[in-house]
């Protein structure tokens, strides 16, 4: 149910998350979280790209700018509809659900990046799925919340928390959304789980406060 909520959120907010991302009106996103994780991945000299819950696909077009050819994936048509507007790879309308059954995307993929896009509780299954689509030099990249910020004055521990958008402004998001808090213990155990190592942790700082302001997760699939 979560999870079909987190759909419903998308659908409902597509036009309004298309417009503060290209009006660039999230502060983290200015101060350090976009370069962050476009540094990131430029680091690891990919030729090819799989954007894994792409949204209006602003990810693709900066990896596209420096010669990398990018395929994002979205369960939301307006999203696709915007990114495939504003060009940048190739773009599919393909579920989470759907991407960890089956082979929605052949590959192989250098990289593979969740950029702010593991929202659900059991990803588990998803994350085990994408270690198959990779090259054979093929790194995962996942971009969230820090745990140590994002959870705010609630209890540092696992569990669903909502987002109501009010900080961009009243009105402008139709739907609130759910999303699964996760401690940076579990990050790791989840990671575990579905067959990746972790090779590397970063934490993109504010420039004004050095709090951190995002984690940045390089890992890679576990030798057999």
């Amino acid at each position: 149910m979560k999870d079909e909520a987190i759909t419903r959120s998308w659908l409902a907010n597509a036009d309004a998350w298309t417009d503060i991302v290209r009006s660039d009106g999230i502060e983290s996103r200015r101060l350090g979280t976009n370069a962050a994780v476009v540094s990131v991945i430029a680091g690891l000299a990919p030729d090819t790209l799989l954007d894994v819950g792409c949204g209006e696909g602003w990810l693709c077009r900066a990896l596209s700018g420096r010669g990398v050819a990018c395929t994002g994936i979205d369960a939301s048509p307006r999203l696709l509809a915007a990114a495939r507007e504003a060009g940048g790879g190739d773009f599919e309308l393909i579920d989470y659900a759907t991407l960890a059954d089956g082979n929605a995307v052949s590959g192989p993929f250098d990289v593979i990046a969740c950029n702010f896009a593991l929202l659900g509780e059991d990803i588990v299954p998803l994350l085990a799925a994408l270690r198959r689509r990779l090259s054979p030099r093929g790194r995962l990249v996942v971009h969230t919340v820090h745990p140590w910020q994002a959870c705010g004055d609630g209890d540092y521990a696992d569990g669903w928390r909502s987002e109501s958008f009010a900080a961009f402004g009243a009105g402008r998001f139709k739907e609130a959304m759910p999303w699964f808090f996760r401690t940076l213990s579990r990050w790791v155990a989840d990671l575990g789980e579905a067959g990746w190592v972790v090779e590397s942790l970063r934490e993109p700082p504010d420039p004004n406060t050095g709090r951190p302001l995002s984690l940045l997760v390089v890992a890679a699939p576990r030798a057999a």
